[in-house]
């Protein structure tokens, strides 16, 4: 089964100018980012791509820990995006992804283990790291704590 996103976007204007996208629930205005000289209005593709991997990845960590019977209290994130502009071509290098799962008080140390195995897995179970892969150096930095919040 297939299942098609339809985005309508746009754009007045050259390079500096802003624009709006909408798609589904996503709906917000457009531009480049100030500091890589741009307007700084709303959104850009380059945060939009870190959402996308960052809600991918955490969404998909949540199924495979609730599939794998690990009860958890609480499930963040924290991503960071590396692009490189160097002679004015703008290369997306990396996304570090930062869990920090948080276990009841007197959880097995087994699902503590599975629960740093599963945060570690989940990149590559994700649709949009597989997507990009090749191209953006993806990596995982887990904490896992148990009876702490």
């Amino acid at each position: 089964m297939k299942h098609p996103f339809i985005l309508k976007a746009v754009w007045n204007g050259g390079r500096n100018s802003e624009g709006t996208i909408e798609a589904g629930q996503l709906k917000t205005q457009i531009s480049i980012p100030k500091d890589m000289g741009g307007p700084g209005v709303g959104t850009n593709p380059d945060e939009m791509l870190l959402g996308a991997a960052a809600t991918c990845y955490l969404i998909t960590l949540a199924a495979m820990l609730e599939r794998a019977a690990v009860a958890v209290d609480s499930l963040t994130l924290t991503s960071e995006a590396t692009v490189d502009v160097t002679n004015n071509i703008f290369t997306y290098e990396a996304i570090k992804h930062a869990p920090v799962i948080t276990l009841p008080e007197g959880t097995a140390q087994q699902d503590i283990d599975k629960a740093q195995r599963l945060a570690l897995k989940a990149e590559s179970s994700c649709m949009i790291s597989r997507a990009v892969a090749g191209n953006v150096r993806i990596t995982t930095e887990p904490t896992v704590l148990a009876g702490q919040r």
